[in-house]
């Protein structure tokens, strides 16, 4: 089970970290908390040591309720910490977090070489296109509506099915485009009440028969810290059991905003499974 990354193959047979690098000023977790570029690579630095096989850039906050971002602005946040990233770190296995083709292209022709998409092309009809002429991995995540309205769309009678059958309808979209390496992510607090976010997650293994690799994005989210009655400051507890029963149902990327606790769940899991 690899993906090709700009020529470089990455193996998921073993489950693989991606560390978060916000270039928002308003995402849940860590915004604002990045404002040059020394802090952009000190972070990426600790992140690459902590053991992350790639790192997730994001220029667009997709939490509920976030504030719209011109596409402009988007690309004029991404392109120079690319290029800054790629530059000091020519080995990174970069990822982009946007729904839009044209940053996503920029990106790419920057050195990027995945694009992770939370509307899984519905919200750029050019994407899968820009994903197809570039040839490169595309992880596509279950959410409905944008971040402005997702929150009041989460009517399912089947949620797990829904998602399912949601995906199969993308992938095939995806494939007749001879897009070859995909990624699912089944989109934790994305048009998903704390109730269908651990039925979703109680259930992650059906998800196995798209017989695609299977990412999970758990960090810090609010259905931990709702749950617990805390904040995403004191949900790294709960990170870390999640993204353990993420591990033991199947997933094979963990996308976290604390690399060393999640590259140790993967050790622990690795163990349990390969004990001698």
């Amino acid at each position: 089970m690899t993906i090709n990354c700009k020529g470089k193959l990455l193996d998921l047979t073993s489950p693989k970290v991606m560390g978060i690098l916000n270039v928002t000023p308003d995402s849940f977790f860590d915004g604002g908390k990045y404002k040059t570029d020394s802090d952009f690579l000190n972070q990426t630095e600790k992140m690459l040591g902590e053991g992350a096989s790639i790192i997730d850039l994001g220029a667009y906050s997709s939490r509920p309720n976030a504030a719209f971002v011109s596409e402009e602005e988007e690309i004029a946040r991404l392109k120079p910490i690319v290029t800054s990233l790629v530059k000091e770190f020519p080995e990174i296995i970069l990822s982009i977090d946007t729904f839009r083709a044209e940053a996503a292209k920029v990106a790419i022709d920057n050195g990027a070489a995945i694009i992770n998409d939370i509307s899984a092309g519905l919200l750029d009809d050019k994407m899968l296109k820009t994903i197809a002429d570039a040839k490169v991995p595309y992880i596509m995540m279950h959410m409905r509506g944008t971040p402005q309205t997702m929150t009041s769309l989460t009517d399912y009678e089947d949620i797990v099915k829904e998602m399912i059958l949601y995906f199969s309808k993308r992938i095939a979209a995806a494939r007749s485009l001879g897009i070859n390496d995909l990624i699912i992510d089944p989109g934790f607090g994305f048009a998903k009440t704390l109730e269908q976010n651990y039925e979703v997650l109680q259930k992650l293994e059906l998800f196995q028969m798209l017989e695609l690799p299977l990412l999970s994005a758990i960090s810090r989210k609010s259905m931990i810290y709702k749950l617990l009655e805390t904040s995403a400051q004191e949900a790294l507890n709960g990170t870390t059991f999640l993204n353990t029963v993420s591990l033991l149902k199947g997933a094979k990327i963990l996308r976290v905003h604390d690399v060393k606790e999640a590259v140790e769940c993967v050790r622990l899991y690795e163990k349990m499974h390969n004990p001698y």
